[in-house]
């Protein structure tokens, strides 16, 4: 079946099984690998995306729930205000150990940031529980989420 997708700014018609999660879709027909499985039941984060501008697992996201829904993953975040400070954060503390997890941490920092341009340290584990990281660099994600505000606000 054919599904007309908004991903990333552009327009993008797929074929497939209505039920498809939106992750196999990115990455199988849309060859958008920076978003990652890991767990396949939202429990993990490393598949987040965000829709209409609001960080969800695409791993338990249907293709037939995002017609007309604006996509937007890792590979745009570079284009966006917050995403890019993230990103220069993220380099600047040398955040990423392994990797496997952090688009799926940057998409919920750029989530969180969004919401709440100045989060408390609270704030932050609060809205980024749920996303794990197998090399438990939480404290320098933390620090990256933190770093990333001074830089919004400069």
């Amino acid at each position: 079946m054919a599904f007309s997708l908004k991903l990333n700014g552009k327009d993008h018609t797929v074929e497939a099984e209505p039920g498809t999660p939106l992750l196999w879709v990115l990455r199988d027909e849309l060859k958008m690998t920076g978003t990652k499985f890991g767990c396949g039941v939202a429990a993990c984060g490393a598949c987040t995306v965000h829709l209409d501008g609001q960080p969800a697992r695409s791993c338990q996201t249907y293709i037939d729930d995002v017609e007309g829904v604006e996509i937007t993953t890792i590979e745009a975040m570079e284009r966006d205000t917050i995403g890019a400070a993230v990103q220069q954060a993220w380099v600047e503390l040398d955040v990423v150990q392994c990797g496997y997890c952090q688009s799926g941490q940057i998409m919920s920092a750029v989530g969180l940031l969004s919401e709440n341009p100045k989060p408390s340290v609270e704030e932050i584990d609060d809205y980024m529980y749920g996303n794990a990281c197998r090399c438990a660099t939480y404290q320098r994600i933390r620090a990256g989420i933190q770093r990333a505000a001074e830089i919004l606000e400069a």
